[in-house]
């Protein structure tokens, strides 16, 4: 068939769809709905810590006191041609330092000098905002460090600037320069010209050379107060339209550290923790960072200050199980022992916590002495850095536990030196309470030091261990937990005789030349009087090794002689005996074989 052309002229009919909708195409493929245009790739999503990044000087959350140097300096003339700008991360340096590159260059169709209020924005101000004025050098000093490419910088100082007022150079993290390119930098901070103005900003303020730090104007941001980070957060949320419980604003600003930057990162991932529309809780903020229940770690601070060291160890198992981080832990451990001291001295309100967790904080502080809180911070301030350096911080974090629950056991310097003098024990047997007060084993230390020298007579009259046999004195090597020395008096000391403060002995082949001097030594030091030690060449008795082992034979061949032995063993050809064990008989057993006993009697 012959396909069917139209005219040349003709026009297809209007009215008439050339396919229909409903039908599949000539593939047999559904029809498919009409689909909307794909996004625009270009509109890429701003995080909020850019989005919000201030943009006048009134916008610097914290630093009030700089503003108002700076405001002055530029009102009465007197600016300072390099600036030097020092803070922890994320407090607002970088911004800072563009902030007065734009203030230095501002020029509006009324004002043309420099000006600190930038709510209006000038004619250089947003090519300064998006890093393209030709006049405002940026550069990251730990990418630049050699002295040729600060002096490619520096080549360029001379000339005047072909746009703005100044020529502003920005170098951050200043303090990764190297020495050379430090003693560059130096001659033309010392005679800049008139048209250049130097903004530094570093972390790491010790490490920029004191020549350096003469020249310019040193501005010190300070750590952001939560409060204000939690205002900012809240502004911004919002601004967001996210909706997150207030004890989450409260976590991520206290986690943020006095950082505003780090507390906006934690917010922009705060807010896709839940549905759009949807709360978040603060529950999915504390998951989020790994963050232990604050009211869980107050009374697992209780516990450890109770001395109770298996609740406290199953409330730390409890915490790690749901998630939390055990170096976090310890850092709240340490806010609580500061709370509890603050508020052990000014009171509950000192403290800015919810009222349950304040006057929990508050009656621990009230039970324990401000000399206890003071060695529980220690303690918990050496298991911090133990924590993080552990390869295992979750058994760090428990032994630092067990330390602090048995630190309970031990009085205050006080109470043991008051004990000393009464002739009462320094330590008491049963785990103490709050009231009772803790201390670390260097104060325990200490404190017997000061009762030795404030109390002699007391020491003297005290109870010391005295050995009244030879197994007496290798039990108090045992309990001195001395190994080195209770394995050389068991392996290669053969008693002769003894009596209270002497010893004479024979010498097994391969004993140390200077087991008796140890002897001599350890001994008048846990007893408190002198000792006598010597070694005979003949006459000893057994070593315990040598008398272990042949107790050891001997027992192996009364078992084997035994007739219900022997007669399994003949029951099981090739059967042999690999080890004896002894098996402790019940008390309640040997009870009734006694009275067993004198029943038949």
């Amino acid at each position: 068939m012959a396909d069917l052309e139209l005219p040349p002229d003709a026009e297809p009919d209007a009215g008439t769809p050339e396919r229909d909708e409903n039908t599949v195409d000539m593939f047999g493929a559904p029809a498919t709905a009409p689909q909307s245009p794909p996004p625009d790739s270009d509109a890429a999503y701003t995080v909020i810590a850019r989005k919000y990044r201030p943009r006048t000087f009134e916008d610097l959350f914290g630093q009030e006191a700089m503003v108002r140097t700076l405001r002055n300096a530029f009102s009465s003339g007197r600016i300072a041609h390099a600036f030097m700008l020092t803070g922890v991360r994320g407090v607002g340096k970088t911004t800072t330092a563009r902030l007065l590159a734009r203030a230095l260059n501002y020029k509006s169709d009324t004002i043309d000098q420099p000006h600190l209020d930038l709510s209006v924005e000038g004619i250089h101000c947003r090519a300064i905002i998006d890093g393209r004025h030709m006049d405002v050098l940026e550069l990251d000093a730990a990418s630049r460090t050699k002295v040729e490419d600060m002096r490619e910088l520096l080549d360029g100082v001379r000339y005047a600037p072909s746009e703005a007022r100044y020529k502003v150079y920005i170098i951050d993290e200043v303090h990764m320069l190297s020495t050379a390119s430090f003693n560059a930098l130096l001659k033309t901070l010392e005679e800049p010209p008139p048209h250049a103005k130097f903004i530094f900003a570093t972390t790491e303020i010790r490490k920029v050379p004191v020549t350096i730090l003469s020249r310019c104007q040193r501005f010190d941001l300070r750590r952001v107060e939560p409060e204000v980070i939690q205002a900012n957060l809240e502004m911004i949320a919002a601004a967001e339209g996210a909706k997150i419980e207030p004890e989450g604003y409260i976590m991520i600003a206290r986690a943020a550290e006095g950082s505003v930057r780090d507390a906006q990162s934690l917010l922009d991932q705060a807010i896709v923790q839940a549905d759009e529309g949807k709360i978040v809780t603060a529950a999915q903020v504390r998951d989020m960072m790994g963050l232990a229940d604050r009211g869980q770690t107050i009374e697992l601070f209780a516990l450890a200050m109770a001395g109770n060291a298996a609740e406290a160890l199953k409330a730390f198992a409890a915490l790690y199980g749901f998630g939390a981080d055990p170096v976090v832990v310890m850092l709240d451990l340490l806010d609580h022992a500061h709370a509890a001291s603050v508020a052990k001295a000014l009171g509950p309100d000192a403290l800015k916590l919810p009222s349950d967790q304040a006057a929990r904080l508050t009656q621990i502080g009230a039970s324990a002495s401000a000399g206890t809180l003071s060695r529980v911070w220690q303690m918990l301030l050496k298991a911090h850095d133990e924590a993080r350096r552990a390869p295992d911080p979750k058994a760090a974090v428990e032994m630092a536990l067990i330390r602090l629950c048995y630190a309970a056991d031990l009085p205050s310097p006080e109470e043991a030196l008051k004990n000393i003098r009464d002739g009462a024990p320094a330590a008491g047997g049963e785990p103490r309470g709050p009231s009772s007060g803790g201390s670390s084993g260097g104060g325990s230390s200490a404190m017997t030091a000061t009762a030795r020298q404030l109390a002699p007579q007391a020491v003297a009259a005290s109870s010391l261990p005295s050995p009244q046999s030879f197994d007496e004195v290798v039990a108090l090597i045992d309990a001195k937990r001395d190994i080195t020395l209770k394995l050389d008096v068991e392996r290669y000391v053969r008693p002769i005789s003894f009596r209270p403060g002497a010893i004479t002995y024979e010498a097994a082949p391969g004993a140390p030349s200077n087991l008796a001097g140890r002897l001599v030594s350890r001994l008048k030091e846990w007893t408190g009087q002198p000792w006598l030690v010597a070694t005979e060449g003949a006459g000893g008795g057994e070593t315990a090794w040598e008398k272990e082992k042949r107790e050891a034979v001997e027992t192996r061949r009364q078992v084997e002689q035994d007739p219900f032995v022997r007669s399994v063993m003949e029951a099981f050809p090739g059967a042999e005996i690999v080890s004896l064990r002894q098996i402790p008989v019940p008390e309640a057993v040997v009870e009734e074989v006694v009275e067993g006993g004198d029943d038949d009697d």
